[in-house]
């Protein structure tokens, strides 16, 4: 009996010593961090700097918007973690350029950094869009997926690379709400000849069903919906729209925010501004981004949980119906794809995206009837997203 217990646990230790060798090779059949051999080639020639760097850092937002905040955050953690070599002063919107300035003054160099959503220079490249919000398109865990894992970065880079900027992912805050609005409307045919404020591509397919739109800059909005300038206006998720104050001045809003499932910002960064600083503080900055735009993806959606109950009676919530929905979507479909048959950089961008939503739709699908419900609320039969 006891050469028995003996042979059974000598057989245990090998299959353990074995073990490890086994699963290192699956693992190196599935699922590697390439990043790994980079970071080994880095540590060869990287040496700590001394050199002191003060950056500008400008945007499209004025002080009071989340957005000043997640930009600031993003500028502390740089501060704080090179020990205060690179120093970056954030500038709000008006306070050294215009709200829509920032894109030529990090390109020329008159500033160096900007915190933005890329959807508002599509006046220098349709797809610029692709990489802020597509109606109908990546949510805020697919642009993740799509950025850091199927090259959505890479296109993003090459994009802004034309215009003198390297640029990182810099923050998610959601999707958004839909329209705030002193109209009700529920269905296709009741968007015919609303004054609305939007941008982006949603602002082509709302003028397509027949809205008058305008493409107002956050600061104008209020006052646009105050003096009846406009009947409804989009404006990001519900913690962003909280300080705006539109759930004061309007009586409806129409959901979902189906013209952006996400809101995407980027930090860009003037290229010569970027190759003067050493090795070891370009690092911090990939890591600061990457840290604020986990921090802010976070920060924002509990915000956005609190706001929506802050508007819980000053507001009408109104859904859209199925079919106006799927109208939306149709209509949004036919445009997008005489989008790209027009623009090579759109295509490139959407087809990617297209393709990664086409690859992770079994796995939606196995996944979706689990959803983080109440308990209570799950247990009477509500599962769906």
């Amino acid at each position: 009996m006891k050469r028995f217990k003996l042979l059974v646990g000598l057989l245990t230790a090998l299959a353990l010593l074995a073990a490890p060798q086994a699963f290192a090779a699956k693992k190196e059949k599935f699922g590697v961090d390439k990043r790994h051999d980079e970071v080994k080639k880095e540590l060869r020639t990287i040496k700590p700097s001394t050199e002191k760097f003060k950056w500008k850092m400008v945007m499209p937002w004025p002080k009071g918007l989340p957005w000043y905040d997640v930009s600031q955050h993003f500028a502390d953690t740089v501060k704080l973690a090179s020990g205060g070599r690179l120093d970056i002063k954030v500038f709000s919107a008006g306070e050294l350029v215009g709200p829509m300035e920032s894109f030529d003054a990090v390109s020329k160099g008159s500033a160096d950094i900007m915190h933005d959503w890329p959807g508002y220079w599509k006046g220098k490249n349709e797809a610029f869009v692709a990489y802020a919000s597509v109606p109908f398109g990546l949510d805020d865990e697919m642009y993740n997926v799509w950025f850091y894992e199927r090259g959505g970065l890479d296109m993003a880079n090459e994009l802004y690379g034309r215009y003198n900027m390297v640029v990182f992912p810099g923050g998610q805050s959601g999707q958004e709400m839909g329209l705030f609005s002193n109209k009700k409307a529920t269905k296709m045919a009741d968007f015919k000849g609303m004054r609305l404020r939007t941008v982006g591509w949603y602002m082509d397919i709302m003028t397509q069903l027949g809205a008058s739109v305008t493409p107002l800059p956050p600061g104008e909005i209020y006052l646009a919906l105050e003096r009846g300038v406009i009947d409804a206006t989009e404006f990001s998720a519900p913690a962003v729209n909280v300080p705006l104050g539109f759930d004061d001045i309007t009586k409806y809003v129409i959901s979902p925010g189906v013209h952006q499932p996400a809101i995407q910002n980027m930090l860009a960064i003037n290229k010569d501004s970027w190759n003067k600083l050493p090795a070891d503080l370009q690092w911090i900055v990939k890591a600061a981004a990457a840290e604020t735009h986990l921090w802010s993806k976070s920060w924002l959606e509990n915000l956005n949980a609190e706001a929506i109950d802050m508007m819980k009676g000053k507001v009408e919530f109104v859904t859209m119906d199925a079919d106006t929905i799927n109208g939306f979507a149709k209509k949004t479909e036919k445009y997008l794809d005489d989008l790209k048959a027009k623009h090579p950089d759109v295509k490139k961008a959407l087809d990617s995206q297209e393709q990664l939503k086409k690859d992770f739709a079994e796995w939606r699908e196995q996944r979706s009837r689990v959803a983080p419900w109440p308990l209570d609320q799950y247990s009477s039969g509500k599962h769906l997203h």
